[in-house]
C-alpha cells in the first residue's frame, strides 16, 4: 500500500514537472522549427543563384557552341564530299583501265 503510495506520489511529480517543461520544450521545439525553415530557405534561395548562374554561363557560351556545331558540321561535309569525289574518281580510272 506504501509502495503504491509513493508510487503514485512520484508519477504524480513527474506529471507536474512534465507540466512545469511543457512550455520551455514547445519554445525549444518551435525555434528548431525556425531554424529549419531558415536553412532550407537558405538552401533553396543558393540552389536558386547557383541556377541562375549556371543559366547565364550557358546563354554566354550558347553562340560559341553553336559555331564549333556548325564548324563541324561543315567539316564533316567536306571530309565526306572529299571521299565520295576520291571514291568517284577510282571508279572512274578503273573503269577506263583496260582488262589485264
Amino acid at each position: 500500500m506504501r509502495d503504491q503510495k509513493e508510487q503514485a506520489a512520484k508519477e504524480a511529480k513527474r506529471e507536474e514537472k512534465r507540466i512545469a517543461e511543457e512550455p520551455a520544450r514547445l519554445a525549444r521545439e518551435r525555434a528548431r522549427r525556425k531554424t529549419d525553415l531558415a536553412r532550407e530557405q537558405a538552401i533553396q534561395k543558393e540552389q536558386a543563384a547557383k541556377e541562375a548562374k549556371r543559366e547565364e554561363k550557358r546563354i554566354v557560351e550558347e553562340p560559341a557552341r553553336l559555331a564549333r556545331e556548325q564548324a563541324r558540321r561543315k567539316a564533316d561535309l567536306a571530309r565526306e564530299q572529299a571521299i565520295a569525289k576520291d571514291q568517284e574518281a577510282r571508279r572512274r580510272k578503273a573503269k577506263n583501265q583496260p582488262p589485264e
